[in-house]
């Protein structure tokens, strides 16, 4: 029996992640996908991997079992790779992302990344989109992961659906007119938002307005509002809300990558190859 590195790194993810759909996200694969290949495992492995409702993901104890192999397993090929296939490549990187950007999509790339190029200082600024673009075309920001806007170029890195969250309880729900939490003005996102409420002909009020998407869910968690996030970025101290509930559909967002017409380095093009292809190449 083989254990396939690429269904091991899916099966940790949905470990991390406790949720297929999330981990999806994290692994740049579709949800569909990311079932067919621990359902590969699980036939590799000849035991269930996770017990399934439809709202929870645990870990059987072959589970479990497995979970601590693979995290060595995966630990020891990125050493071995580090160690044997590291370009001698030096230099610094700036990236930016607004922190939902940051918290769904940065850790993996970034982490093997830095493993790969120790040499390379990698720099992390953390905004909303329409902070970032005018710190691109400076050039004080090499890399910008940030939401498609108007006219904005850059390469496409997902389309990301938005969701509506609530607290636990619901509260916010109960209320009319509906108070929601938005993103700052300009954002695709409260424009995204908006436009699905203004078609919808709910009655709702604009109770708060943030670029901080832990702020907005810290609003949600409080009771206080609903708020439209990315699917990705949906926390587990939150409910995601169903359509039945009365809110009306949102429009999906493109997230892309742009670049400072002054970031030319080594560097810079490897992680950018990284960002959109989910993973680091070594050559």
């Amino acid at each position: 029996m083989q254990l396939d590195h690429a269904l091991l790194r899916t099966f940790l993810a949905c470990v991390d992640a406790m949720s297929f759909s999330r981990a999806a996200s994290r692994v740049h694969k579709s949800p569909a996908t990311v079932s067919m290949q621990i359902q590969r495992l699980e036939d590799r492995i000849g035991k269930p991997l996770f017990v399934r409702d439809t709202r929870n993901l645990a870990l059987t104890r072959a589970g479990e079992e497995l979970e601590g192999y693979a995290r060595r397993i995966l630990r020891l090929h990125d050493e071995a790779v580090e160690a044997f296939r590291r370009p001698d490549m030096e230099g610094a990187v700036t990236i930016g992302a607004p922190d939902d950007y940051i918290a769904a999509m940065l850790p993996d790339v970034l982490r093997r990344f830095a493993s790969l190029f120790p040499r390379v200082e990698l720099n992390v600024v953390c905004a909303q989109s329409t902070a970032l673009l005018p710190q691109v075309d400076d050039g004080k920001i090499d890399l910008a992961i940030v939401t498609r806007t108007g006219g904005t170029e850059g390469r496409l890195i997902r389309r990301e659906p938005m969701v509506w969250i609530s607290s636990r309880d619901g509260q916010a729900l109960e209320r009319d007119p509906l108070p929601v939490a938005l993103y700052e003005p300009g954002s695709q996102a409260r424009t995204v938002t908006l436009a699905a409420l203004g078609r919808s002909g709910l009655r709702y009020r604009s109770a708060y307005s943030s670029f901080s998407h832990s702020a907005l869910v810290t609003l949600v968690e409080a009771g206080l509002a609903v708020a439209a996030v990315v699917q990705m970025a949906v926390p587990p101290t939150v409910e995601r809300v169903d359509q039945d509930r009365g809110l009306p559909p949102l429009e999906p967002l493109d997230i892309i990558l742009v670049r400072s017409k002054r970031a030319e380095s080594r560097a810079c093009e490897a992680l950018a190859t990284a960002l959109l292809e989910g993973e680091v190449k070594t050559r």
